[in-house]
């Protein structure tokens, strides 16, 4: 769940605070973007003297391929998210309020709930790893014919497969080698 309905704590003095567990199945993210674990953590949302400020410390997982030998991987997230939600209908009289000052602002609805899923949505999607990694040590998959060098680390090719430009530099290793 993150809709809230923030209602009492907008009628509430100014520092009031409520804290609520998150446990979130399933959120689309993106089209290219999938979790792989629910989103968990603890939102606290506080009221200051105009608006109420949404602090949360979530984490999940989300459905990636490693990016050296292209395995399936879950890659862990852990994410912040602080924003300010300003009404857009005053609490005591019903009028709406005035958003032109601050257009790209976080929005209450008229109904004073509280739709946190487009932050959670931007701050994973943020948050995904550039070069997720099946684990540290992976050695990825052999240029020439695109076999998996973590289940056969010995894997090699004959010789004559290497450039011509590149003999020099074979000679040099195999020298090294030695």
């Amino acid at each position: 769940m993150l809709n809230f309905n923030v209602a009492g704590l907008l009628r509430a003095t100014p520092g009031t605070t409520r804290t609520y567990p998150v446990a979130v199945e399933a959120l689309p993210i993106a089209d290219d973007l999938e979790l792989a674990a629910p989103i968990e953590g603890q939102l606290r949302l506080s009221r200051t003297g105009r608006s109420i400020l949404a602090r949360a410390e979530l984490s999940t997982a989300v459905a990636e391929h490693c990016s050296r030998c292209l395995a399936p991987v879950r890659a862990p997230i852990r994410i912040e998210i602080e924003e300010e939600a300003i009404p857009s209908v005053d609490i005591d009289s019903g009028l709406p309020v005035d958003a032109a000052s601050e257009p790209d602002a976080l929005r209450l609805d008229e109904h004073h709930e509280l739709d946190l899923r487009q932050a959670v949505r931007d701050a994973i999607s943020l948050a995904e790893p550039i070069a997720p990694l099946c684990r540290p040590d992976c050695r990825g998959l052999c240029l020439v014919c695109g076999a998996d060098l973590n289940d056969d680390p010995t894997h090699e090719h004959a010789d004559d497969s290497i450039d011509p430009r590149l003999a020099a530099l074979a000679e040099i290793r195999l020298r090294l080698d030695r």
